[in-house]
């Protein structure tokens, strides 16, 4: 384990603070997944959106249990020696999408080095299981680096996602703190695979700001990441998840996140989704769905 940066007492800003109405959906959510042995990234890395997106009859599948074979220090998924794939797991996904009457499916998982592939074939099972069960149904993946191997990533693509979503998560030079186990070059090089492929998904990938960064390293990210072909950003507050996760070191303004979206605005990305509860599959439906050089920005309140 990294060395995590001291400790603080930074006090939330009013401006992260906020009400989510309750909804019969949320329960109805929540008691599907249970009942199909089924995990969501959102109870998992303890999103702060997760109840308005359950609250919709949302919410985003991880796949691939719940034991991550990494040590990111941002991230609140368990960390250790993963089980074995379930292979009832893509059935499982499709039944409960069928059950919710979702028309667009987001799926992630932890990473899986501990398998030959890093979980590609699992993936593309869930992805054809959807879509072939669910005509017209929306898909989108949000994978690990798989290593950054090629044969890996051909195995995804091929299963034709709607979206293909890699996070960088934060800039070099933090990366030894917050994601000590990935190499921003890697992960730079999976987007551009998949920007250059034969049958292009849209691509996308995400930041987490507050960790440390400066101004100058966002954008200088921002403009690598556009460079690698990703069409689809996103761009979100880090909120440290538990206390033995690393600390937020600084809520970035509302103003900022406007500054930091007409930047991308002004690098050329066409869908920027941007604020302080922005997270990598929230809205992912309606982002996937904008008009190209659309910008939306997340309500601070």
């Amino acid at each position: 384990m990294p060395d995590l940066p001291p400790k603080n007492s930074l006090r939330m800003p009013v401006w992260l603070k906020r009400h989510v109405p309750n909804s019969g959906k949320k329960e109805a959510v929540s008691s599907e997944i249970a009942k199909r042995n089924l995990h969501t990234v959102c109870d998992e890395a303890k999103c702060p959106n997760r109840g308005e997106c359950f609250s919709k009859g949302t919410a985003t599948f991880l796949i691939l249990g719940d034991v991550c074979s990494r040590n990111c220090t941002f991230c609140s998924v368990s960390q250790g020696m993963p089980k074995p794939p379930d292979p009832l797991e893509p059935r499982n996904i499709v039944e409960a999408a069928l059950t919710l009457r979702l028309t667009y499916v987001v799926i992630t998982s932890v990473t899986r080095d501990d398998l030959p592939d890093g979980g590609a074939h699992h993936f593309a099972h869930c992805i054809s299981s959807l879509k072939e069960t669910i005509p017209g149904i929306g898909v989108e993946v949000l994978i690990p680096d798989l290593k950054g191997d090629a044969q890996s990533l051909d195995i995804v693509l091929c299963a034709k996602p709607d979206v293909f979503n890699h996070n960088i998560e934060t800039v070099p030079s933090l990366y030894p703190t917050i994601r000590p186990m990935a190499e921003y070059k890697r992960s730079l090089d999976v987007l551009s695979y998949a920007a250059h492929y034969a049958l292009r998904p849209h691509v996308k990938s995400g930041l987490m700001v507050g960790l440390g960064e400066t101004p100058f390293e966002v954008e200088k990210t921002l403009r690598d990441i556009f460079a690698a072909g990703v069409d689809i950003i996103t761009i979100g507050q880090y909120l440290r998840p538990s206390p033995t996760r690393a600390p937020v070191v600084e809520y970035i303004t509302p103003d900022q996140f406007d500054r930091y979206a007409s930047l991308c605005k002004e690098i050329g990305f066409k869908k920027v989704f941007c604020g302080p509860f922005v997270r990598s599959s929230y809205h992912a439906q309606d982002i996937a769905s904008m008009a190209d050089k659309t910008i939306i920005q997340a309500s601070p309140i």
